[in-house]
């Protein structure tokens, strides 16, 4: 389990996190979401062991990990802004995690040049953006890590690419119970890949729980007739004579209290993790503004 307690980290008089608390089970895979400067980058880095907190803890297993080797081998990560020596090879770095990672796995690597194709004998510097990435991915599953986070992970692939990072993450995951954290904007993907969710803003966690429960839990309720005062309604917006809501709460309940009011017409829609995170934010305050050019 990776866990955050009460961390808070500042950096002059900016205070990038407050007070975060935030929970990745073993084995999960762990979709970490929140608009630009929410501190989602600043979290990671305290989990990679980068940062140190001002404030809190910061463990593996109960073990801290900043400055803390046995479980820093343990962690493999993958960021926006990928680093290899200036003149590296992809040979070259292979030596080096090998010299770092005690469970790095030669056989893997050797299977994944089938799989990533990349050149052997060029400067990883030279390598296009995706071609960096999948360079990255391919060193970062080879040292069997128990525990995967990625930054952004699959920006700059491929559509192709994408789905084979995807399964090659989702396998491992299956094999080995790894642990991943995904720090991502692209909410729909991670809608398909993870089974948590954190979603953060201004330096604190709003709410974790599992995806299933998250989507369970809050729904968009479309109607013609009264609203019932009783339901915990996060946004309405109207269409002539429909209203459209979203509303917190179980949907058996929901639909319950509507039946009551004797409406022409609803019906109960799930939400998406894309708008689960907009409501969850603020709703309209987060929306799309329109304006005039």
């Amino acid at each position: 389990m990776l866990e955050m307690q009460g961390v808070t980290k500042t950096f002059g008089t900016f205070p990038a996190l407050e007070d975060l608390t935030m929970t990745v089970p073993k084995g999960a895979v762990y979709g970490l979401v929140g608009p630009n400067g929410a501190g989602k980058t600043t979290a990671i880095r305290h989990f990679t062991g980068v940062y140190r907190q001002d404030k809190g803890s910061v463990t593996l297993e109960g073990q801290p990990i900043y400055e803390n080797v046995a479980a820093k081998s343990r962690i493999a990560s993958i960021g926006d802004d990928i680093f290899y020596f200036p003149s590296a090879t992809l040979p070259d770095m292979y030596a080096f995690y090998k010299g770092i990672y005690p469970r790095f796995d030669d056989q893997l690597y050797f299977k994944l040049w089938e799989v990533f194709q990349l050149p052997r004998n060029v400067q990883l510097r030279r390598f296009s953006k995706g071609m960096q990435k999948q360079a990255a991915f391919h060193l970062a599953l080879c040292t069997r890590p128990d525990v995967l986070i990625l930054d952004e992970p699959v920006d700059g692939l491929d559509p192709v690419m994408r789905r084979q990072v995807w399964s090659l993450i989702m396998a491992d995951v299956a094999q080995r119970q790894t642990t991943v954290l995904i720090s991502s904007h692209n909410l729909r993907e991670l809608e398909d890949i993870c089974d948590h969710v954190g979603i953060m803003d201004r330096g604190r966690m709003l709410l974790q729980r599992s995806l299933a429960d998250m989507q369970g839990t809050t729904h968009k309720l479309q109607l013609v007739g009264e609203v019932p005062p009783t339901l915990q309604v996060l946004h309405e917006s109207s269409s002539g004579r429909l209203r459209t809501l979203v509303v917190r709460g179980d949907a058996d309940q929901i639909g319950a209290q509507v039946a009551a009011m004797e409406p022409a017409y609803f019906d109960i829609l799930p939400l998406s993790l894309e708008e689960i995170f907009i409501y969850e934010l603020g709703g309209v305050d987060y929306a799309v503004k329109n304006v005039t050019l």
